[in-house]
């Protein structure tokens, strides 16, 4: 069983399109994960439902010409104002539906089907709300995006974040729990490993190795990022992959592996070029 292996463009500030697929076409990736604001004409606050028909034809011709697919989309609420999941201001919610249905609709002409649904700001639980009315709220927006989903053949990807980046699906048996309160197929979870680290805990305060995670929630994992805890990529911090993919190739994971990183120190071409080298080592050490 051989992997997928994609990108995530945002760490390629200031170059343009057609370099970025070429980039990650000669390294040997084969799919490229797009931030919606690298591609607004305003970068903040970035709204999608601006760009042309003309840049969703010039992008698919980049990734065209560089034989690298477009898996879809992240960050997706990254530099937006004015939406939010989990607030009880009905107004503010059905904004944030309707801003879904954009990206959906971006998603799909773009050729993607998945969209990685983090942005933890934007679902934080505010003061005064309770927990349980923070589920119903986020079930029903998500419910509500629900046929346009499926209609377009894209997915949300819940992604489960730290608790110190967010106080709601702050693991995977949370983000489960509305994947299971909004019952569509088209909405599944997401699994990242700089949020496993940080949030995947067991009762007495321990870390739950990501291996265990990933055999728990194979049923529902349709997307994976690969980073490392020191917020580069993998193979350039401590974390060994190695039981990591084992346990995905184990359960028989067939979707992307994307490289997501946050600190770009080392420079795109690095960070681009050590990521890929070092997942391809482990990945023919479990394959022998």
């Amino acid at each position: 069983m051989h992997f997928k292996y994609a990108m995530c463009n945002e760490l390629y500030e200031n170059w343009d399109l057609a370099r970025q697929f070429d980039y990650v076409a000669r390294c040997g990736y084969t799919g490229m994960e797009l931030a919606p604001f690298t591609l607004t004409p305003s970068v903040e606050p970035a709204d999608v439902r601006e760009i042309t028909p003309a840049k969703i034809a010039e992008i698919r011709r980049c990734a065209k010409n560089s034989g690298v697919g477009i898996l879809g989309l992240h960050w997706l609420l990254s530099k937006t104002s004015g939406f939010h999941l989990t607030l009880p201001d009905a107004d503010v919610r059905k904004k944030t539906v309707a801003y879904g249905k954009a990206l959906i609709d971006l998603c799909s002409e773009l050729g993607g089907n998945i969209m990685v649904w983090g942005s933890p700001k934007q679902r934080n639980i505010e003061p005064g709300v309770s927990r349980d009315d923070a589920f119903r709220y986020a079930a029903d927006a998500l419910s509500e995006l629900a046929p346009k989903l499926v209609e377009n053949n894209v997915s949300i990807a819940l992604e489960p974040l730290a608790p110190a980046e967010t106080n709601f699906l702050t693991n995977a048996a949370e983000t489960v729990q509305l994947i299971e309160m909004v019952e569509c197929p088209n909405i599944q979870l997401h699994l990242d490993c700089k949020a496993m680290w940080g949030g995947e805990l067991a009762p007495d305060g321990s870390r739950v190795p990501m291996a265990d995670v990933i055999r728990r929630f194979a049923p529902y994992t349709i997307h994976f990022h690969a980073n490392d805890p020191n917020l580069q990529g993998p193979g350039m911090g401590e974390l060994d992959f190695t039981p990591i993919f084992a346990a995905l190739q184990e359960t028989h994971y067939k979707g992307w592996i994307s490289v997501e990183v946050f600190d770009y120190t080392p420079g795109p071409e690095a960070l681009t070029e050590k990521s890929i080298a070092y997942m391809k080592k482990i990945e023919a050490a479990c394959n022998p």
